[in-house]
């Protein structure tokens, strides 16, 4: 009777077994990838046992692909709660930057998660039919950015956005993911706060001095553009 009851509990609730499963299971893939993850481990974690887990997202591989989808679309979702459409260009693009910046350091497990995904090549990703369709909305709110500044005049540059999102992404994600081995070999600690606000604020006006044709000196702590923040 007791197994009959908590068998109707979460079947009530299918939709939070659901998340507590996939939250659970982030965590474990992050901190042991997709071979090393357990199953085990996540059922306990998530409070469920493995026939929830079956029943709920299939086997480990179909949970591992659920992961990384909810993974992409958390980021995709607040990046399109950033209202860029109605910012000028230049404060559009450095906000674009200081939330992929803290994006980054708010989830280190979307980092691990791409780490893991990347060394497999993408194979479980290529298993998607859904992150490719997130991504175009994405581009096309950049690419209307930046459109915006060449119209102006404030851009020089009408660069392609998808290769304008993967070069911030990529000067974010790079220092993050590779902090222990920069901090050991430059000899500094690249973690600390001071070393976090002095990064964001390069990366903003590095870019914006490729959108304009600009010295990266004029961006540094320009008053006309949003403050970087660290979170």
């Amino acid at each position: 009777m007791k197994k009959a009851k908590r068998t109707l509990k979460w079947q009530r609730d299918p939709e939070g077994m659901r998340i507590r499963i996939l939250e659970a299971a982030k965590k474990e893939f992050a901190a042991h990838g997709l071979a090393g993850g357990r199953v085990d481990r996540i059922a306990a974690e998530a409070g469920a046992n493995k026939r929830m887990l079956y029943y709920h997202v299939g086997n480990k591989e179909d949970l591992y692909l659920a992961v990384l989808e909810a993974a992409y679309e958390k980021i995709r979702v607040e990046e399109r709660s950033l209202d860029l459409e109605h910012l000028a260009p230049s404060e559009a693009i450095a906000r674009l930057i200081d939330f992929t910046w803290n994006y980054f350091i708010r989830n280190p497990e979307f980092l691990a998660l791409l780490n893991t995904e990347n060394v497999a090549k993408a194979r479980n990703l290529k298993r998607s039919t859904k992150v490719k369709s997130m991504h175009s909305p994405f581009v096309e709110m950049i690419g209307t950015v930046v459109d915006r500044g060449v119209e102006s005049g404030e851009f020089r540059v009408a660069m392609d956005p998808v290769q304008l999102y993967i070069s911030i992404a990529g000067l974010c994600f790079f220092y993050l993911s590779n902090s222990a081995t920069l901090s050991f070999v430059f000899g500094r600690d690249l973690l600390k706060k001071e070393a976090k606000t002095e990064r964001l604020e390069h990366v903003i006006a590095l870019v914006l001095a490729a959108l304009t044709g600009r010295s990266p000196v004029t961006f540094m702590q320009a008053p006309e553009l949003p403050a970087p923040h660290l979170v």
